[in-house]
């Protein structure tokens, strides 16, 4: 699927990850601007970095019955986010292409709402680099940090949010 580049409208839909070009996802998670409040992302991705991605990612899907989605603006890919089990916590992520990052709420939105209608998922937790200053909008979804967490090596700040 090709992606339209400049402004994004229309209605957001979510998709398997499996559904979007390769090499569409691996020139957003190229881009030099995604590495800035991602400490695991080293590199540049090329074709194959992204079909092994969406690949685990659907794996995800297959194991826990959810994972993470292509985010859609009308049909142009936005980014990619969703829900991943972390131990018995799901973990919410949101990765956005820069010329998207206006459709973060809107996403979390959407996202947040299908999780307070999944029994399963009673809480989410979110995980964010220290170097992420904005955290308002976590505030006025209701999550609460909960602390500091280690993942690959990296410092993450944790929030909380209740689903019920």
């Amino acid at each position: 699927m090709a992606g339209r580049t400049g402004a994004f409208s229309g209605s957001l839909r979510f998709a398997r990850l499996t559904e979007i070009a390769p090499d569409e996802i691996a020139r957003h998670m190229s881009d030099p601007r995604m590495a800035a409040h991602m400490p695991l992302l080293t590199g540049a991705w090329d074709e194959e970095t992204a079909k092994a991605f969406a690949a685990a990612k659907e794996a995800c899907w297959q194991r826990d019955g959810l994972g993470h989605w292509a985010f859609l603006s009308g049909e142009a890919y936005a980014g990619w986010g969703g829900f991943q089990k972390e131990g018995a916590e799901w973990d919410f992520g949101l990765v956005l292409k820069p010329d998207c990052f206006g459709l973060g709420p809107a996403i979390a939105r959407k996202a947040l709402q299908f999780a307070r209608s999944d029994a399963r998922i009673p809480y989410v937790t979110f995980l964010l680099p220290p170097t992420r200053r904005h955290l308002r909008p976590l505030a006025r979804l209701g999550a609460v940090q909960t602390g500091e967490v280690q993942y690959e090596g990296q410092t993450f700040l944790k929030f909380r949010l209740d689903t019920s």
